[in-house]
């Protein structure tokens, strides 16, 4: 959990300055889009120390170009009284675009020999770093689809929970009613229960045959289906008889 909150952390402080003085677009803070915005703020991290690492590299090679070519300039007075100064604007453009290009390449020296195989190197170092990047945008491209796809199926998730929801309250109620009319049903029922057992009472007090009561009826009633039930097939099989033809016997 620590871990967590300390990428949170990370990731608010890098989008506060990539951003700057512009408010932050707002997104679905989770660990899934944390780890993203972790991973990327990671990578550009490393890319923004390797660009320093790199200007100061630069910056250092410079300082011993510029001392280089002050050592050279120096030497070139002392052997022949050669001076940049005394060459004309298109020399002194044509000198200055060569250390230049020689700082920029970073070369011992401006000979031939030294700015081919730093072109070559150059040129291999861009391709290498546009395949790069393309993998990048790959990537991110990839992580921008399955993000929008997340965020689509949160929000379905989300609206099937609120329906679930709403479908649970529907039927808990439904059972709420449902057990109010039981207990009603079982309240009534013990009632004609008491009153039927209260009459049956009244009614033996007064000398009513026992065979009369309730409990009495229903077990005749019982009793009753229970006789019709196997008096059945007799019935149909005397119907069969019914059914056939009368037999005339002549008498001689």
């Amino acid at each position: 959990m620590e871990a967590l909150e300390e990428k949170e952390a990370q990731v608010a402080a890098w989008l506060k300055k990539i951003f700057g003085d512009h408010p932050i677009p707002q997104y679905e803070v989770n660990a899934w889009t944390t780890e993203i915005l972790y991973n990327l703020s990671e990578r550009n991290r490393i890319r923004d120390r390797d660009v320093y690492l790199v200007t100061e590299d630069l910056k250092q090679k410079a300082k011993e170009y510029e001392s280089e070519a002050k050592h050279l300039q120096d030497l070139l007075m002392e052997s022949v009284n050669f001076s940049p100064a005394s060459l004309s604007s298109t020399g002194s453009r044509y000198l200055n675009a060569l250390v230049d290009s020689a700082v920029v390449l970073e070369t011992k020296d401006t000979s031939l020999a030294s700015f081919i195989p730093a072109v070559n190197d150059l040129t291999s170092d861009l391709f290498r770093t546009k395949s790069k990047n393309e993998e990048i945008k790959l990537e991110l491209a990839k992580l921008e689809k399955n993000l929008t796809a997340t965020l689509v199926l949160e929000k379905c998730l989300q609206e099937d929970l609120k329906k679930a929801e709403l479908h649970l309250c529907t039927e808990r109620a439904r059972v709420d009613s449902r057990l109010q009319n039981m207990d009603f049903l079982k309240a009534k029922s013990e009632e004609f229960r008491s009153g039927i057992r209260t009459a049956e009472e009244q009614l033996s007090a007064r000398g009513m045959d026992a065979s009369l009561s309730h409990q009495s009826l229903v077990a005749l009633s019982e009793k009753l289906a229970e006789l019709k039930r196997q008096t059945m097939p007799l019935k149909k099989k005397l119907e069969s008889y019914l059914d056939l033809m009368p037999v005339i016997i002549f008498m001689n």
